[in-house]
C-alpha cells in the first residue's frame, strides 16, 4: 500500500491509503504503485486519479511537483 498526500495553497486536499495512483507528469502521464522507484517529477495539468479501498477518486489540476519515496507520494498542486 502507499501513502498518499495531496497538498495544494489552500489546503490538504487528500491524505490516505491508496493502492495506485495515476499522475499528469510533462513527459506524459504516469502511474505509481506500491515500491514504485524514488522520484521527483514535474506535473502538468490534467486529472490526478487515485484508487483506494473504497473506490477511484479524480482531482483536476493545473499543474504540480510529485515526489515518491519509500511508498509515500507527495504531490503539490495548484487546483483547477
Amino acid at each position: 500500500m502507499l501513502q498518499l498526500r495531496i497538498v495544494s495553497p489552500e489546503k490538504i486536499e487528500f491524505d490516505g491509503v491508496i493502492e495506485s495512483v495515476i499522475v499528469p507528469g510533462t513527459m506524459g502521464q504516469f502511474e505509481i504503485l506500491n515500491d514504485h522507484a524514488p522520484i521527483i517529477s514535474t506535473l502538468q495539468k490534467g486529472m490526478v486519479e487515485y484508487t483506494t479501498k473504497e473506490g477511484k477518486t479524480s482531482l483536476e489540476i493545473q499543474g504540480g511537483f510529485v515526489e515518491v519515496q519509500k511508498n509515500v507520494v507527495s504531490l503539490c498542486v495548484e487546483m483547477a
